[in-house]
């Protein structure tokens, strides 16, 4: 995956280790091999992408998509969402929301903040890893701003 000739980095916000794991493998068995950041909170992901001043200049230059859960421990996705997708330096960078929550209003409210794609991640354990091969199938071809 590039964006104009430049690798694209994959932030994955994702508290839940087993569902990281099993992201990053079946990601790679889709034949993805950009570089994975992966982030177990909501606050060190909002540094990394937006910087520990929170002006987004710390984008400036990178190529990132965000893999996004909804449900974090120090606060929700949809707060992350709703802070990259306001922010003049980071408000073009897709985000890709991976959770267990399928509730129409938080998936309707997802896209109205900006999310690129919205997926469900499924119970059971072959159907989620053959899900997130998808995604890296869809990865392999998906041109970044």
């Amino acid at each position: 995956m590039k964006a104009l000739g430049k690798e694209v980095t994959i932030v994955m916000v994702e508290d839940d280790e087993g569902h990281a794991r099993l992201i990053e493998k079946n990601i790679r068995r889709a034949g993805v091999h950009n570089e994975i950041v992966p982030f177990a909170d909501g606050t060190s992901a909002l540094d990394f992408l937006l910087g520990p001043d929170r002006s987004g200049e710390a984008a400036i230059g990178r190529y990132l998509l965000i893999l996004l859960d909804l449900n974090l421990p120090d606060m929700t996705g949809i707060d992350i969402l709703e802070r990259v997708k306001t922010n003049p330096h980071t408000r073009h960078l897709p985000v890709v929301i991976l959770t267990t929550t399928d509730d129409e209003a938080e998936i309707k409210r997802c896209y109205d903040l900006g999310a690129n794609v919205y997926i469900t991640k499924p119970v059971e354990y072959e159907s989620f890893a053959n899900a997130i091969r998808q995604l890296g199938l869809f990865f392999a071809v998906l041109q970044v701003p």
